[in-house]
């Protein structure tokens, strides 16, 4: 394979690296080709590494879009809308280049099931686009079992300045893979809702959500999205739905499950057309919640856990 194979429509490749010299010597000169061809570049990565980058490209980091990922994909599922395709839709006239770093270290194992599926939906998002987006993956720090999922959501990856193909590739089985059936702590109380019940659903659970530690200043962000999740099971989930709500690590999670099913993988993922009547509620949830959490089942129908930090 070419050293540089960035003339496909969209190239997806993962970099790994190990150390502090290999994660410049991966992103910089990666940046400053972009620059040098008229590329409209950015850098997305957690802001220690962010630091690191700004630093190396001196003046020329004026040039470059940089945004803490730690802040903006804080909630993997809102990468792709806010992050990436924002920035690539504000370009839409030539090739735009990204460097996106949505796993670190830090990353919880209750986000990471979101963060994997979000690398391997990248694909289909950006089927065709003028596009490349490079994935950096800490060696030193990331469990096997990361790295390994790396080469399946990415079709090339880099390791010591050198590209191959990865034969491991098959984002679609990732994104099912990770399709895991969610589930509430044992006697948390369930309240099911139907249309003439939403609204006094609606203000129980959110007084609930205070009493358990959302803070004031998020309340109106926890009551738009228990609006649209509530609303969507009534619109498309069968007439009906069921909620609970707990406080765990930090954290008060809102739970809906209904009977419907999502069959579109970048459902929430996707920014709507101008012209797009509806269709923006779980893209609004994703914007709004600190993480999202999706199991959908032709059988079971569809659960959704949106998790917001008190702590």
């Amino acid at each position: 394979m070419s050293a540089t194979p960035w003339t496909d429509p969209f190239v997806h490749p993962a970099l790994f690296y190990g150390d502090r010299e290999e994660y410049l010597a991966g992103t910089v000169p990666f940046v400053r080709a972009g620059l040098d061809a008229g590329e409209a570049v950015a850098v997305a990565v957690p802001e220690g590494n962010l630091g690191l980058i700004r630093d190396a490209l001196g003046e020329r980091a004026a040039q470059v879009r940089l945004l803490d990922m730690a802040q903006a994909g804080r909630n993997p599922g809102r990468i792709i809308p806010r992050v990436l395709r924002a920035f690539a839709d504000a370009h839409p006239h030539g090739r735009v280049r990204i460097i996106g770093e949505p796993i670190w270290a830090g990353r919880t194992p209750m986000e990471y099931p979101a963060c994997v599926q979000h690398e391997a939906l990248i694909n289909l998002a950006f089927q065709g686009r003028a596009a490349t987006i490079l994935c950096p993956y800490d060696e030193a720090s990331l469990p096997d079992a990361v790295l390994a999922d790396a080469h399946a959501t990415h079709p090339t990856v880099i390791r010591s300045g050198k590209h191959d193909t990865s034969a491991a590739y098959a984002p679609d089985a990732v994104v099912s893979r990770y399709n895991q059936p969610l589930t509430a702590p044992r006697g948390v109380p369930r309240v099911t809702y139907a249309r003439h019940s939403l609204s006094e659903v609606r203000h129980l659970t959110i007084l609930r959500a205070a009493e358990l530690g959302v803070p004031e200043s998020r309340l109106e962000d926890f009551a738009l999205v228990v609006a649209e999740l509530t609303t969507n099971s009534v619109v498309h989930g069968g007439g009906s739905g069921a909620l609970r709500i707990w406080a765990a690590d930090g954290h008060v999670v809102f739970q809906v499950r209904d009977a419907g099913v999502l069959t579109d993988p970048l459902a929430g993922r996707r920014p709507p057309a101008r012209d797009q009547r509806g269709g923006r509620g779980l893209l609004l949830v994703h914007m709004l919640a600190d993480l999202v959490r999706v199991h959908t089942d032709p059988v079971l129908g569809t659960t959704v856990h949106c998790y917001f930090q008190y702590s």
